[in-house]
């Protein structure tokens, strides 16, 4: 015998080619249905346990998937068998109070005086529940998108109202625009899930803060917020840390600013206040937030009613002090200090 010999084209046994077919359907998940042309069941192979359990020759589809589903099965079939076009079908079953989907493509058999319906079962469950995530991600972002857009689209607003000439409205919307896009990355990493109010202030203070300034003045509950949260607290924080390095501390050196967040009550409720002091090198300094600026519209404003929350912003002489109060919808403490 030359062992050398390739086994292309040698022809099987049929029990050969049978119990090959009944692995390949077995290892592919795959099911066949056999049904005479009075659709009583007369041949299945490879069915799932809860099904296989339930099959006997001479059987109907009402038997197999239930009277509903073997009603709704039994008139598409006989169309099948009527116009001789194939189709595809679906059913949900409760298998032990889980539900299972399965998909049926059914075609008429019509040959050597035999002539009936066969079904190729497949479970589809997994890949269907896929979808349905899938879609609801889908709808997750294009409303989240459409929140975003509102969002610059306010911002680009309220900048060209409070400004006098094109350059300045080029500088205001891209700073604003840039810590709009600071947020959504540090959201985006976590999967949508937030971020982390230290990691959200060292992203907005990065661009202006000096290097001989030494650390950040971070302190307190590194409180996890939510997108919402995160997306308004960095426009805050933008506002005041652009308004300081124009005018304020960080252009004088940065050695007199905090920001610090701690647990308070907010209407009988936990929440969090996030707290910016700020000393001005002069307290005759001149900074921004006239009475009807945009930035001191955010921080008074749009950022507290964004999130439910409540803020003041104090313009003392010498000193600027903003508090934010952040309700517990906003935020969660994973971890304590």
């Amino acid at each position: 015998m030359n062992t050398t010999e390739p086994l292309t084209g040698r022809p099987f046994a049929l029990e050969g080619k049978s119990a090959m077919m009944e692995r390949a359907l077995s290892s592919a998940g795959i099911s066949i249905l056999f049904q005479d042309a009075t659709l009583a069941l007369s041949y299945a192979e490879n069915l799932p346990p809860h099904l296989a359990e339930r099959y006997f020759a001479g059987g109907r589809d009402g038997d197999l998937f239930g009277q509903v589903h073997g009603d709704y099965l039994g008139v598409l079939k006989s169309n099948v068998l009527e116009t001789g076009s194939a189709t595809n079908a679906e059913i949900d079953l409760d298998v032990e109070g889980e539900i299972r989907t399965y998909e049926l493509k059914v075609q008429r058999v019509n040959g050597d005086g035999f002539l009936g319906i066969l079904s190729v079962i497949s479970e589809v469950t997994e890949m269907r529940h896929r979808e349905k995530v899938l879609k609801s991600l889908l709808r997750e972002l294009s409303h989240r998108s459409k929140n975003l857009l509102a969002i610059i689209q306010g911002i680009a607003t309220q900048t060209a109202r409070n400004t006098l000439s094109l350059d300045s409205f080029l500088v205001k919307f891209r700073g604003r625009l840039q810590s709009l896009s600071n947020s959504q990355d540090l959201i985006t990493d976590s999967s949508w899930r937030g971020a982390y109010l230290f990691d959200l202030a060292e992203k907005q203070f990065a661009p202006y803060w000096p290097e001989t300034a030494g650390s950040m003045p971070i302190f307190g509950i590194n409180a996890h917020l939510t997108p919402n949260a995160a997306v308004h607290l960095g426009l805050a924080l933008h506002e005041l840390i652009v308004n300081s390095a124009s005018y304020g501390a960080i252009a004088g050196g940065a050695s007199s600013i905090t920001l610090n967040c701690k647990e308070v009550k907010l209407n009988g409720r936990k929440a969090i206040e996030v707290a910016w002091v700020e000393v001005l090198p002069n307290r005759t300094d001149i900074h921004e937030f006239s009475e009807n600026s945009f930035g001191r519209s955010v921080l008074e404003r749009v950022v507290p009613s964004s999130m439910n929350g409540k803020a003041e912003l104090k313009l003392l002489p010498g000193r600027i002090e903003y508090y934010l109060q952040i309700p517990e919808t906003e935020f969660e403490i994973l971890k304590r200090a």
